[in-house]
């Protein structure tokens, strides 16, 4: 990813788009197939140099203030012959650089999208391994109804294929080039030239644009990147709480020399979760940027400029990197069944109350009084719990209840309460997912 955003690439890519618009100008019959081949041998003798072309359009920028044409003149310098004076011809600036900045987010999503493959793979391998592993799932943090800890991450999964999604829009969207000149009129080269390049390039021309593509594009793309990020730090936050001492259901790979504390040696923190989980409000902050970046002056200003030489090579490579880390954390997450069990028995078998509700609507009591038949037995348990007698358990209340036992006959309410009633639709839930 990094040497897409070098300045290598960039002025490689830029005297591509040059000598591709050049090319087209001969077969137009505006540039002689002579000059032509003389451009072609100075760009050549760049092409073989990128990081001298690179010092050279530096040292011409800081008297000329431009980096373009600082670009433009260190070619000429290696052209050495008047043939140089078709360079440029009919372009402006941004047609250079605004095509070039669509090849490399065009490389970037690429890159990104076999990232977030490689990601789903790794969910998908340990979904299937657990696909039926109890645990509890929680709401507001409480515990709610059983799920399984495959099923949690079969959500994963199905979440990073929107990411995916969105990715593959994102390139779609960023993927454009435009060379239809100071105000986008194409007035002095034609919108054929314009789209034999970008087709070169891999790239489709923007059906309008004004000096430069508009930037809603880009701030699309911004925000793809962003979403992505936000779904990681979804699943950061959500390790980084089962990784808790008092819950440890699931740890990330704590290697081997690894320290945790520098005051505490027992240490084993997730701290690389809790590194995506920060890493992803820098993507946030640059999506904002990048909106910021729509509103420009009239057919172009250059305030989106410096702000898109940050935004753009930083997010990319974060992204990327976020990626490489997501990737390792998910092969090598350790899981706890054990303690997924022991949890699971915490709230003493209450995850069964509403399996009991609705088995007593349909044995044909209101819901209101369903639900107060209900919720004074798990309050029965819970004050049974604090009293802290040993024999604390749901089911255990409801059987003791007469005007609850009498609506089932034997064995029916402990058939009702088994985690295995909430499994029967996982394969299902699997299926649905493409698992």
């Amino acid at each position: 990813m990094r040497s897409i955003w070098t300045d290598e690439n960039k002025l490689r890519i830029w005297l591509q788009i040059e000598l591709l618009a050049s090319e087209a100008l001969v077969d137009e019959g505006v540039v002689p197939a002579a000059d032509y081949a003389k451009i072609q041998a100075g760009a050549n003798l760049w092409f073989a140099d990128l990081k001298g072309l690179v010092e050279r359009q530096k040292e011409l920028e800081r008297t000329l203030n431009h980096d373009v044409i600082g670009f433009t003149t260190a070619v000429t310098e290696k052209i050495n012959d008047p043939a140089s004076r078709w360079l440029h011809f009919g372009l402006t600036s941004s047609d250079i650089v605004d095509t070039a900045f669509g090849l490399q987010l065009k490389q970037s999503a690429e890159l990104l999208i076999a990232d977030v493959k490689t990601v789903r793979e790794a969910i998908a391998v340990r979904a299937r391994e657990h696909q039926f592993t109890p645990c509890i799932g929680r709401s507001h943090g409480i515990h709610a109804e059983p799920t399984t800890f495959g099923l949690k991450l079969a959500l994963m999964y199905d979440e990073f294929g929107r990411a995916l999604k969105r990715l593959e829009q994102a390139l779609d969207s960023v993927s454009v080039g435009k060379l239809s000149g100071a105000v986008g009129t194409s007035a002095h080269l034609s919108s054929a030239v314009e789209a034999r390049v970008c087709a070169q390039l891999g790239l489709r021309p923007t059906p309008l644009a004004t000096q430069v593509v508009q930037r809603d594009i880009h701030a699309e793309f911004m925000n793809a990147v962003a979403l992505t990020g936000a779904s990681i730090e979804r699943w950061a936050v959500e390790f980084r709480h089962l990784q808790r001492t008092e819950v440890l259901e699931a740890e990330e790979p704590f290697t081997k020399g690894q320290k945790g504390s520098s005051a505490m040696p027992h240490k084993r923190n997730p701290i690389t979760w809790e590194r995506l989980t920060g890493l992803s409000r820098v993507l946030r902050g640059n999506a904002i940027a990048a909106l910021e970046n729509v509103a420009l002056w009239h057919e172009r200003d250059i305030s989106h400029s410096s702000v898109e030489r940050i935004i753009f090579p930083d997010s990319c490579t974060l992204l990327n990197y976020m990626f490489g880390l997501l990737t390792r954390l998910m092969s090598g997450l350790l899981v706890y069944p054990e303690n997924m069990k022991k949890n699971l028995g915490l709230s003493l078998g209450m995850w069964n109350s509403q399996t009991v509700l609705l088995a007593l609507i349909r044995k044909g009591l209101t819901r209101e009084q369903a639900y107060e038949l209900v919720q004074r037995n798990a309050m029965k348990t819970w004050e049974v719990k604090h009293a802290g007698r040993d024999d604390a358990d749901f089911l255990v209340q409801l059987r003791s209840d007469p005007e609850v036992a009498r609506h089932f006959g034997p064995g029916e309410l402990e058939t009702l309460c088994s985690p295995d009633f909430h499994f029967r639709e996982i394969r299902n839930r699997f299926a649905a997912v493409g698992l």
